[in-house]
């Protein structure tokens, strides 16, 4: 039995995904490898950029993943870590800028 829903051996399988639905994975897989290409963005750029977007949406498997590319691109771990802090700051601020919100709220409601 697992200790953890999360298999990291399970990030090998991903490609595995086509199995039940081949033409729709082919398209993702097609897209996917067209966004990281060399662009107006560099590979260590965009792996950074993946890195920290990993974090963001909590996926573990894209953690790994973008961890090893942004090391075999050429990041360094503080540019690793600053991209990370950056998405903590953004995920941070998006939840406290929603207090606008609860804000207005409030106001419209002791009105």
């Amino acid at each position: 039995m697992a200790d953890t829903y999360y298999q990291p051996e399970d990030l090998k399988k991903f490609k595995d995904v086509a199995d039940f639905g081949p033409e729709l994975a082919e398209k993702f897989f097609e897209y996917y490898g067209a966004v990281f290409e060399e662009g107006a963005l560099s590979a260590r750029e965009k792996a950074l950029i993946a890195l920290a977007v990993s974090h963001t949406v909590q996926c573990p498997y894209c953690i790994d993943a973008y961890t090893t590319e942004s090391l075999e691109k050429g990041a360094s771990e503080e540019q690793m870590m600053e991209a990370v802090h950056v998405a903590s700051a953004i995920r941070g601020g998006s939840s406290l800028v929603h207090g606008v919100q609860m804000m207005n709220k409030t106001k419209d409601l002791s009105m």
